[in-house]
C-alpha cells in the first residue's frame, strides 16, 4: 500500500515547515488536487504551487488535475517530474489523445472517475493508462465521508482492470477504519488527509496506515 498525503489537508501557510519533513518510510506520495472552480465549485493551486512543493521535498508529486479541459494544463506539469499526471473522464473529448501526449512527456497517466460515473467510462481507455483514480467522495470538497457504495464500485474496477499493468488508487475518506479493507479489495494507493494531518507527525501516521494493512 502507498499512502499519498493530501496536500489539500494541510495549514497551507506552514507548507514550508511540514513539506521538507516528509518521510519516504510514511508517505510515498504528495497528492496535490489542482482546481479551478470550473469542473469544480472550489479553486485551490496550479503549477507554481506544485513547482514550490516539489522543491521542498524528494517525494514525487502525485498530480490530480480536477479541471475543465485538462489537455490546456497538463503542458504545465511536465517539468516537475510528476509520479503520475492524473485527469478526469468527465473533463475531455479527447482522453485516449490526452493520455498519449501524457505519457510520451514521462509522468505516468492516471483516470479519474467521480462517484456517479460508471466504471464503463473506463473500458476504451484501459490500453492508455498506467493508474485509475476512484473518487469515494464528491470532488472538491474537503472532510467527506467515504460515500456509499464506494467499495463495490472499487471492486468492480479492479476486476475491470485485472488484465492490465494498472495501478489503482482511492481518494476520499480514508482512515485507519477502511483502510484494510481497500488494500483487501486491491487498491494500490490511498489518499489520506485528515488521517494524516489532524494530529502528530504526518509521517509517522502514514507508518501506522500501512501497518494496519499487514
Amino acid at each position: 500500500m502507498k499512502i499519498s498525503a493530501s496536500i489539500l489537508a494541510t495549514q497551507l501557510t506552514a507548507l514550508a515547515n511540514t513539506v521538507p519533513n516528509f518521510k519516504k518510510e510514511g508517505i510515498d506520495l504528495v497528492h496535490m488536487d489542482v482546481m479551478d472552480g470550473n469542473f469544480v465549485p472550489q479553486i485551490s493551486f496550479g503549477e507554481a504551487v506544485n513547482k514550490e512543493i516539489k522543491a521542498m521535498t524528494q517525494i514525487p508529486l502525485d498530480v490530480h488535475l480536477m479541471v475543465e479541459k485538462p489537455e490546456n494544463h497538463v503542458p504545465k506539469y511536465y517539468e516537475l517530474n510528476p509520479y503520475c499526471i492524473t485527469f478526469h473522464a468527465e473533463t475531455t473529448r479527447f482522453p485516449i489523445r490526452l493520455a498519449q501526449e501524457i505519457k510520451k512527456n514521462g509522468p505516468k497517466v492516471g483516470v479519474s472517475l467521480n462517484p456517479g460515473t460508471p466504471v464503463s467510462a473506463l473500458e476504451t481507455l484501459l490500453p492508455y493508462i498506467d493508474l485509475v483514480l476512484i473518487m469515494t467522495v464528491e470532488p472538491g470538497f474537503y472532510g467527506q465521508k467515504f460515500v456509499d457504495g464506494g467499495m463495490d464500485k472499487i471492486r468492480k474496477v479492479k476486476s475491470l482492470i485485472s488484465n492490465y499493468p494498472i495501478e489503482l488508487e482511492v481518494d476520499g475518506g480514508v482512515n485507519d477504519t477502511n483502510i484494510k479493507e481497500l488494500s483487501q479489495a486491491g487498491v494500490d494507493i490511498c489518499v489520506v488527509g485528515a488521517g494524516l494531518f489532524k494530529s502528530g507527525d504526518p509521517s509517522e501516521n502514514g507508518i501506522r496506515l500501512k501497518s494496519l494493512v499487514k
